[in-house]
């Protein structure tokens, strides 16, 4: 049993033609996640498991669905004595804890709003966010340098009334472990002002760009329901099965993959509480609870290839997503290789659902972004807002967007109305993001706006550049840039981390350069090589591109 058929009008479909016809989300009034599908899972199959918890010391938790209910509910009374109240807003920097869920529902509850964070904000970040978002309350996880940043921020902080720690105690906060003792479990869904209604903001991700400082792309509580094609139709959760996103609380991939969709769908949460990324134990992992589905970005799983993967039982796995970035053909066919599985690729924003993927009616076609979710009225556009034949690369956008707001889209940027007004006009919605069609209506990935790099006249995606370096065997990752230039004013560099038994050297340098001139059109290929012991990422796994640029123009 799951809960998706409540919420869409037809649940299984023949052909991407029939899903992108008759696809259609349906939205009761007050619909609220917490209530609507976590309690009511546990009304109707109490016991039925919900959540599986590990970490890498060996610790392991399982949750039902009653479980959930009866800590969110206390949780939620704890909050209350503490004075959050609907509309607050409360910042959760718990990594991969499970307690994330306890105060998420908890907070969907109340009707504040919870605004994810990663660990890895230092005090400036967090002093940012803070007096961005109004923050009232801090809630964290106990690590000495995530409570130092938190502590040193919050003489700037002044809408910070209380700070909350889990997994310990520390003076000058409240203890959640000994204080979630007392609060009671008997939690009555607020009627009148104190309700939730659908355009009630729900949650805030802080979204980064490239020339501003971080924005609040705000949604609202229809946003989970949205999640339901991320969950059902791409990533393809098997009921009763547990999935896998790799991902951590304080990035919108853990909406994506650890939270919403896969529970209406009626899968089971895995959460791996991971220190540090390791290959091989991510895969003694997926072997150990054999896991059903799962999904990463295309940096793990390049990783993972560059294991034994004979070693392993795979077998459990039915199904392999992958976004954040585009996914190489090389590790598309390695991986396959070894495990008869395709990855599936998929597209999206903070401010969106999954909006493009290689949904299961699809011929898969490795790199390719795949087709659109029918709940999006995509198009591809020129700098006039005119749509681009086939083959032609122009910017991905969201027509309709007043008229016809898709269901997961979010509601604009908070607190910023000049930001949402940039990205949000004329009825469409512009997602910055270049691509182009090819013949067969699927999409392709060029890159951002920003990450299109003007070299000698030619516009080269660095995608492009990265997939041919990372078919040469001494390249294990990369990112590929635009770098000044004294003659050429810009021209390609690719920054390298070499595989094992590699060593920098003119000569490798030289090597990579040729092999590069051999795969692709030669003008695209890397006049400046540059070895790294690893590649600035966020916490998802998401190349910085932008700060290699400024570094090479001496921004840093």
């Amino acid at each position: 049993m799951n809960l998706a058929h409540r919420y869409l009008e037809k649940e299984t479909f023949t052909s991407y033609e029939d899903f992108a016809q008759n696809l259609k989300i349906k939205v009761p009034e007050n619909f609220n996640f917490a209530y609507d599908i976590i309690d009511e899972y546990a009304r109707l199959e109490p016991e039925r498991l919900a959540l599986v918890w590990c970490d890498d010391h060996g610790e392991e938790r399982f949750f039902t669905f009653a479980d959930l209910k009866y800590w969110s509910d206390k949780t939620a009374n704890f909050l209350k004595a503490k004075g959050i109240k609907k509309g607050d807003k409360v910042m959760l920097i718990l990594r991969r804890r499970y307690e994330f869920y306890f105060f998420c529902f908890a907070l969907c509850k109340i009707g504040a709003v919870y605004i994810p964070s990663t660990n890895q904000l230092k005090e400036k970040d967090i002093i940012y966010r803070d007096n961005a978002a109004g923050v009232k309350m801090i809630v964290s996880y106990n690590w000495p340098e995530v409570i130092d940043s938190i502590e040193k921020a919050l003489p700037e902080s002044p809408t910070v009334e209380t700070t909350v720690l889990v997994g310990g105690g520390r003076e000058g906060w409240i203890n959640y472990d000994e204080e979630i003792k007392d609060a009671s479990d008997i939690w009555v869904r607020p009627t009148g002002d104190e309700a939730t209604s659908n355009s009630d903001l729900m949650l805030i991700y802080f979204t980064s760009g490239t020339t501003s400082m971080p924005k609040m792309a705000c949604h609202d509580f229809t946003y989970p329901l949205g999640h339901i094609v991320t969950a059902k139709y791409w990533q393809r959760v098997v009921e009763n099965g547990l999935h896998l996103t790799v991902a951590e609380s304080g990035w919108a991939k853990f909406g994506w993959g650890k939270l919403y969709g896969q529970w209406i769908c009626g899968a089971v949460q895995f959460v791996y509480d991971m220190e540090r990324f390791d290959p091989e134990r991510l895969l003694k992992i997926i072997e150990k609870y054999r896991l059903a589905t799962f999904c990463a970005p295309p940096t793990i799983y390049r990783f993972l290839i560059q294991q034994d993967l004979s070693k392993y039982d795979l077998s459990s796995l039915v199904h392999c997503s992958t976004a954040g970035e585009p996914l190489n053909p090389q590790v598309f066919y390695t991986f396959e290789k070894y495990t008869g599985l395709k990855i599936l690729n998929g597209f999206g924003q903070s401010e969106s659902t999954v909006m493009v993927a290689n949904f299961e009616w699809l011929d898969i076609d490795p790199g390719a972004m795949g087709k659109p979710n029918p709940a999006y009225n995509i198009d591809v556009v020129d700098e006039d807002g005119n749509s681009v034949p086939v083959g032609v690369e122009g910017e991905l956008v969201v027509r309709d967007v007043n008229t016809n707001k898709p269901v997961g889209l979010f509601n604009g940027y908070y607190r910023n109305e000049e930001g949402t007004k940039k990205v949000w006009y004329d009825n469409t919605y512009h997602t910055g993001d270049v691509v182009y069609r090819d013949e067969h209506g699927l999409l392709w990935f060029v890159g951002r706006n920003d990450d299109v790099i003007k070299a000698s006249g030619y516009r080269i995606s660095p995608f492009e550049v990265e997939s041919a370096l990372i078919e040469h065997p001494a390249v294990v990752e990369c990112a590929v840039t635009g770098a000044p230039d004294p003659i050429r004013g810009t021209v390609v560099k690719a920054t390298v981390v070499l595989a094992k038994g590699y060593a920098p050297s003119e000569e490798l340098k030289r090597d990579i350069q040729t092999y590069v001139k051999n795969v692709t059109a030669p003008y695209k290929y890397p006049r400046i090589i540059e070895f790294v012991d690893e590649l600035p990422k966020t916490i998802s796994g998401k190349i910085k591109r932008a700060q290699i640029r400024k570094a090479d123009h001496g921004q840093e």
